[in-house]
């Protein structure tokens, strides 16, 4: 058979398609779907399940008019497809391509750029309100998937919805996953109806009963709830959903194309809010995927040869370290207990789950409640690590304000994907998280360099009296920062002096170290010698840090010692180091508010002058877009590469002639080293 796939540039070609050629379509965006992703990574399992969902959607209404909101974005990769991207798919997730979310900038289809879970539907009931004051006929159509029903906000934007007096579809689609196995009561209630012989019952009725309603107006409504009335069973989770002021119809299989259309076009224009339950398969179409979702939610790379599939493996990364790093104080402290927000994969958090399961809570897409639920261990006397990426965080604020903060908890918080990731982009990169927590009183914020200092931050966060947060990126450990012994001890509110040299000092903050080291190694080939300093704490900071980047005397400097003219240009014999001597602070997060921001506040309650110090951090009026980890690091000048030539402007504003002279003295003796 032709492929039919390269035929299909807009929604409306799927109008065009009989029924056998909808099924076999599928088929082949599965196969498009596996392809990209196996040579892009990206969210797999959830997209395989959500094809002909998708496709029937597409087909019924017109979503240049009408509006398509997803909840959670990662989903909509079907949707990409469909809407004039498939030619550009192959870029996915790449520099210049294809998002991994839905995305303003890329189609008329996309309405937010969303990557959060749970707002769809408090979103679509505005979009609703907004089309009946202003007199529109949009239809407004909410998809609901991995488990983001159970979020607290759906909750709220469900209660919202139910209210209104138009036409409103949510679409519950149910794979019976979240990003791991959904977790909590409704979650248990949704599974029990699905595996009870109501279900397939359920399903005989409807197809029996579909045909008889009518297909808009006031009587497709009447009809509608006559068939509600003829499907309900006491196990059924539609009392939920009606108490709420929807018209639950399911749950369907959302695997049959031919049948959701004709669903789909019956509550169309149906004049009240709909709930359409439809339950599919996380990861159809790929056996291996369909027996571990999890793992294939969003895998790197992978290859498949048979039935055997190889994911791309890289060096052991900070999530692995984190992991091992909590086992390990679990063990030596029986109150260490471990709570994620529907992330363990994400976390490493389902190693410490096996290791400790009675000392293991998965909250689900939850993540005020994870906090609120931490803070209520931590009251009973435990000492719970929340593992939340720093994106996700954000999304309980109040939380850790109101029910950690202010009531003294020492609750730990180990924020994942602090500062950029990769192919996610803009809605997952963790670049907020110094500058929210750092304004809370007595908040402890920490951030090692290594994997060795990952696990004395922890056991320094379970002997403090008081809430701490610890972070570290999306990306492999580097090499250890210390040669023998590891490094020393977490002492709070000290750093610790990484390399010494007298020309300049950059003060890097976690993750920044190995780069900061790098870049000093570059520095020197160009005769400059830098000290470097590994912060570890952006509160409380270090005032002795502060006090020796930008007290007159930072060091021994190599390039004032080599320039006599510089000082006897000085008419008192001395050089001005405040001003020649530059303190740069690299941190991945925005410049705004974060580590920098901390260091120019203590230099100036100490009295330093502070003309001399830069803030090297991700851009604080501009979105990173996603493509490659190592490339976004460069955008914004954080690799070894951008930190150096950083600190070579800065020596060039402050004394020009003695770097010009300095530089061209290194670069001929290096020519002159060149067998």
């Amino acid at each position: 058979m032709k492929p039919i796939l390269p035929t299909i540039e807009s929604p409306a070609d799927l109008r065009k398609l009989a029924t056998a050629d909808l099924e076999h379509l599928a088929g082949e965006i599965r196969e498009r779907i596996i392809e990209v992703v196996g040579r892009n990574g990206g969210h797999l399992a959830s997209n395989l399940g959500i094809v002909e969902l998708t496709m029937a959607l597409h087909t019924v209404f017109d979503f240049r008019h009408d509006r398509l909101l997803w909840d959670v974005g990662h989903q909509a990769y079907v949707h990409k497809i469909l809407t004039g991207r498939n030619a550009r798919f192959d870029t996915l997730r790449k520099p210049g391509g294809i998002s991994g979310f839905p995305n303003v900038d890329e189609s008329e289809y996309d309405l937010f750029n969303v990557g959060h879970a749970g707002t769809a539907i408090a979103t679509a009931t505005g979009l609703a309100r907004g089309a009946s004051l202003r007199k529109e006929d949009r239809g407004v159509v909410a998809i609901v998937g991995d488990a983001s029903i159970f979020n607290g906000v759906a909750f709220e934007g469900l209660n919202q919805a139910g209210t209104l007096r138009r036409q409103l579809l949510v679409v519950l689609n149910d794979n019976s996953m979240g990003i791991a196995p959904t977790q909590g009561g409704m979650a248990e209630s949704l599974a029990k109806f699905r595996i009870s012989s109501t279900y397939e019952e359920t399903k005989r009725r409807v197809k029996k009963y579909l045909p008889q309603v009518p297909l808009v107006g006031k009587a497709a409504f009447d009809a509608l709830d006559q068939l509600k009335e003829r499907l309900k069973a006491s196990v059924s989770p539609h009392q939920i959903f009606e108490q709420l002021g929807f018209l639950y119809v399911g749950p369907m299989d959302g695997h049959d194309v031919a049948h959701l259309i004709e669903l789909i076009t019956a509550l169309k224009d149906v004049n009240h809010p709909v709930l359409l339950h439809v339950h599919t398969e996380k990861g159809r179409g790929a056996d291996w995927a369909t027996a571990d979702p999890e793992t294939f939610h969003s895998p790197k790379p992978f290859k498949v040869e048979g039935r055997r599939v190889e994911i791309q493996c890289g060096g052991r990364s900070w999530t692995a370290a984190f992991a091992d790093a909590l086992i390990g104080c679990a063990k030596e402290d029986d109150r260490v207990c471990a709570l994620t927000a529907a992330m363990p994969d994400g976390t490493g958090l389902n190693k410490f789950r096996k290791a400790f399961p009675d000392r293991y809570l998965d909250a689900g897409i939850a993540e005020s409640a994870t906090v609120d639920i931490a803070a209520g261990l931590c009251k009973a006397g435990m000492r719970p690590v929340v593992a939340i990426y720093s994106t996700f965080l954000q999304r309980a604020f109040d939380q850790v304000f109101q029910e950690v903060v202010l009531q003294g908890l020492p609750v730990i918080f180990c924020m994942d994907r602090a500062g950029l990731v990769g192919g996610d982009g803009a809605v997952h990169h963790g670049f907020l998280d110094i500058a929210y927590l750092r304004s809370l009183p007595n908040m402890v914020l920490m951030a090692p360099g290594d994997a060795e200092e990952l696990r004395s931050a922890l056991d320094l966060a379970v002997s403090l009296k008081v809430p701490s947060a610890i972070r570290y990126p999306r990306d492999t450990v580097p090499d250890p920062l210390f040669d023998n012994g590891g490094p020393p001890r977490f002492v709070l509110g000290r750093s610790i002096v990484l390399r010494n040299g007298g020309d300049a000092t950059i003060l890097a903050y976690g993750s920044m170290c190995r780069n900061a080291l790098d870049a000093a190694a570059l520095l020197a080939t160009q005769g400059v010698e830098s000290r470097v300093v590994n912060a570890r704490f952006a509160k409380p900071i270090d005032q002795e840090m502060i006090r020796a980047a930008f007290s007159p005397v930072a060091g021994e400097s190599s390039m004032a010692a080599s320039s006599a003219m510089t000082v006897q240009a000085d008419r008192d014999g001395e050089i001005d180091r405040g001003c020649v001597h530059p303190i740069i602070t690299v941190e991945e997060h925005s410049t705004a508010g974060g580590f920098g921001s901390a260091v120019l506040e203590t230099a100036h309650q100490l009295g330093m002058s502070t003309g001399s110090l830069r803030i090297l951090g991700m851009p604080a009026d501009r979105f990173i877009a996603h493509g490659s980890r190592a490339g976004q690091l460069a955008e914004c000048g954080l690799d070894a590469a951008g930190i150096a030539a950083v600190v070579l402007d800065s020596l060039r504003r402050a004394d020009p002639v003695t770097v010009e002279r300095q530089t061209a003295n290194a670069d001929a003796l290096a020519c002159a080293r060149r067998p």
